[in-house]
C-alpha cells in the first residue's frame, strides 16, 4: 500500500474559495489533498487503483454529490465518502447516510470537525486496504505466506527455512517458546510439500501409545505425521517411534516441543537416538519478542478473524492500541496476542500492561522501529512521504533511519 493509504483526499467542491480554504486545511493537518470542481473532475481520480477517502460538497452544478457517492460506491464500495452540505437540511443527511455516506458534515464546518472526521475515514481505509491484501496473500501465496504472518527479518528467515526443508521431504524437530505454535508451523512444512494431497495426521505426545503410533503410521500412508509436544511421549512410545521412523523411511516426522529437548536428553528422559534421528533437520520459531514489527499486521490479522467468527464488524485499532502491544513482553507469544484479539473483537477493550523484560530505553528503540517500518511500508519506501506522516524533520528522520539499519529503499 502507498501512502495514498492512509493521507489522500479527494476534495470536491464547486466554489473556489471554499475548495482552496479546505485544501489549506488538509495540507496543514499533513493530509495529501487532491482537489476537483465538479463531478466529471472527481470521477477521474476515481481509479481501482485510488487508495484515499472523498469528500465532496452535495449541492454542486451537473451530478451533485450523491451522483459521486454513487459512483464511488460502484468503484469501490468500501470507500469512504464524506458529504458537506450548506443546506443544514436533516432529510439530506439522512438520505446521504443511507446512502452509504461515512459521514454528513454542515458547511461551514469547524476544522476540528472535518480533520476528524477525515482521519476517522482514513483509519477505516487503511484497514480495508490491509485486509484486502492479507485475502490477497492468502489466494496467491504458498502455505508459508499465507500462514506466518509479518514481514520482519525473522519472519522471511523462518519462510525461507520452512520452504527448503518442505522440499527436502525430510522429518523435522521443531522447537520455540510457549504458544509460538509447533502445531501450526508442522501444517506449513506439510502444505509446501509434495504431500499437501495426502493426510496430515497430528498426534498427542502426551496420549500416544506404542500401538496407537503403529496405526497412526498405517493412517498416515503417503503424507506427513506431527507429535505434538514429542517431549511427552512415553519411553516405551519413544522406542517405538524411533523404530516406525527406520521402518517407514519415507514418511516424514514433525515433532514439536516447547520443551528443552536437550536438558530432556541430558537427564534421560527423552531417548538421545530418537532426539539425534530428529535433530538431523530442525527450526526453532522466533519467540514475538523477537519480530516486534510484526506484532501489528498479526493482531489486525487475528482481530479480523475473531469478528468474522462471531459476525461482528472490526473494530478501529488506535495507535495508541498498537504501541501497547508494542510494548508488551508477550510470554505466550502468538497464542497469547490471539487471544487479546479475541477479547477486543467482543468488547473488552482492556489489553493487559504486561512489563518486558528489558530496560526503557530498549523498549522505547523497538517501539520506534516498527513505527517507521510500518510507515516506510505504507509510504512504499517514500522517504519524504514516511518524514511527513510520522511528522519528523527529514534530517532526525534519516538520523533514525541510520540509528536502526534501515533503508528507504528496501522498501519500495
Amino acid at each position: 500500500m502507498s501512502g495514498a493509504t492512509t493521507r489522500r483526499v479527494l476534495l470536491v467542491d464547486d466554489d473556489p474559495a471554499v475548495r482552496e480554504a479546505l485544501v489549506q486545511t488538509l495540507e496543514l493537518a499533513g493530509l495529501e489533498p487532491v482537489a476537483a470542481g465538479s463531478f466529471i473532475v472527481a470521477k477521474d481520480h476515481l481509479t481501482p487503483q485510488f487508495e484515499g477517502v472523498v469528500v465532496s460538497d452535495i449541492r454542486m452544478p451537473g451530478k451533485d454529490g450523491f451522483a459521486l457517492l454513487e459512483f464511488a460506491q460502484g468503484r469501490d464500495p468500501d470507500l469512504p465518502v464524506i458529504l458537506l452540505t450548506g443546506e443544514g437540511d436533516i432529510p439530506m443527511a439522512v438520505r446521504g447516510m443511507s446512502a452509504g455516506a461515512f459521514d454528513f458534515l454542515e458547511k461551514p464546518c469547524a476544522p476540528g470537525d472535518l480533520l476528524n472526521s477525515v482521519e476517522r475515514a482514513l483509519r477505516t481505509r487503511a484497514l480495508v486496504l490491509e485486509n484486502r491484501a492479507l485475502r490477497r496473500q492468502v489466494e496467491t501465496g504458498d502455505a508459508a505466506a499465507r500462514m506466518i504472518i509479518g514481514g520482519s527479518a525473522a519472519s522471511e528467515a523462518l519462510r525461507g527455512r520452512l520452504r527448503t526443508l518442505a522440499a527436502a521431504d525430510v522429518s523435522v524437530l521443531i522447537t520455540g517458546e510457549a504458544g509460538t505454535g509447533t502445531a501450526r508451523i508442522a501444517e506449513v512444512l506439510h502444505l509446501l510439500s509434495r504431500r499437501s494431497h495426502e493426510p496430515f495426521v497430528r498426534i498427542s505426545g502426551a496420549g500416544a501409545t506404542p500401538a496407537g503410533l503403529s496405526e497412526q503410521f498405517s493412517r498416515a500412508g503417503a503424507g506427513s505425521i506431527f507429535i505434538d509436544e514429542v517431549s511427552a511421549l512415553g519411553q516405551a512410545a519413544q522406542f517405538c517411534l524411533l523404530d516406525l521412523m527406520e521402518e517407514h523411511p519415507a514418511t516424514p516426522v514433525r515433532a514439536g516441543t516447547y520443551a528443552d529437548i536437550d536438558a530432556e536428553v541430558a537427564a534421560g528422559r527423552f531417548n538421545a537416538d530418537l532426539f539425534y534421528r530428529l535433530e538431523l533437520a530442525s527450526v526453532r520459531i522466533p519467540a514475538l519478542r523477537e519480530r516486534a514489527e510484526d506484532i501489528p499486521a498479526m493482531f489486525r490479522a487475528f482481530l479480523t478473524i475473531a469478528c468474522e467468527q462471531a459476525a461482528l464488524p472490526v473494530p478501529e485499532i488506535s495507535e495508541e492500541v498498537i504501541a501497547r502491544l508494542m510494548e508488551q513482553d508477550w510470554p505466550g507469544n502468538a497464542r497469547a496476542l490471539q487471544n487479546v484479539a479475541m477479547r477486543l473483537a467482543l468488547g473488552v477493550t482492556d489489553i493487559g500492561d504486561s512489563s518486558r523484560n528489558v530496560g526503557l530505553s530498549e523498549r522505547m528503540r523497538q517501539v520506534e522501529r516498527t513505527l517507521i517500518v510500518e510507515a516506510l511500508r505504507r509510504n512504499r519506501g517514500n522517504a519524504s512521504e514516511t518524514a511527513r506522516a510520522l511528522d519528523l524533520p527529514r534530517k532526525t528522520f534519516y538520523d533514525k533511519l541510520a540509528r536502526h539499519g534501515l533503508k528507504a529503499d528496501d522498501f519500495r
